[in-house]
């Protein structure tokens, strides 16, 4: 079986892909449209891609979940959240200059100050929202390892499928 240049391209986007995942940047979306182009092309089947699909909402959804209710048990509130996720993409843009690693140390940063920010503002105890950024911090970690599996999972099913 001849294998095609095309999807050689794709899997290499997508691997690309993959490491954008841990900096809050849309891997996961990049991939999912790969295997799309490939679905429409008839490389993947649909409900291949309807199921990876449904993974990678759910893998959305759980990183949002996963950084409110940490952010929550640790002490935060809704403002936590909105700030962990505003100090991440700060973060990220921040630490873009550092090769390799500064986007990734970025958005952790981002995530612990901006929430514990946004908590303090609210409720003027900075031993509180430390902690509150400490749970988003955990929160942000857990949905990185979540979302990064989820990606992985679509690079060795979804490129098997580009190929075979």
């Amino acid at each position: 079986m001849e294998i095609n240049a095309l999807a050689l391209g794709g899997i290499a986007i997508m691997a690309v892909s993959l490491a954008l995942i841990p900096l809050g940047l849309p891997g996961l979306w990049i991939m999912l449209g790969i295997l799309g182009i490939g679905a429409w092309q008839g490389a993947v089947s649909i409900a291949l891609f309807l199921g990876l699909l449904a993974l990678v909402v759910l893998a959305e959804l759980a990183e949002w979940v996963a950084l409110d209710r940490l952010g929550r048990k640790y002490g935060g509130t809704q403002r936590t959240f909105w700030g962990a996720i505003a100090g991440g993409i700060v973060g990220a843009m921040v630490g873009t200059p550092v090769p390799v690693v500064g986007s990734l140390l970025g958005v952790f940063a981002g995530t612990m100050i901006g929430a514990s920010i946004a908590t303090w503002t609210l409720v003027k105890d900075s031993e509180v929202a430390l902690r509150a950024g400490w749970g988003a911090l955990l929160g942000r970690s857990a949905a990185i390892a979540l979302k990064t599996t989820a990606g992985l999972v679509l690079l060795v099913v979804g490129g098997a499928s580009l190929l075979f």
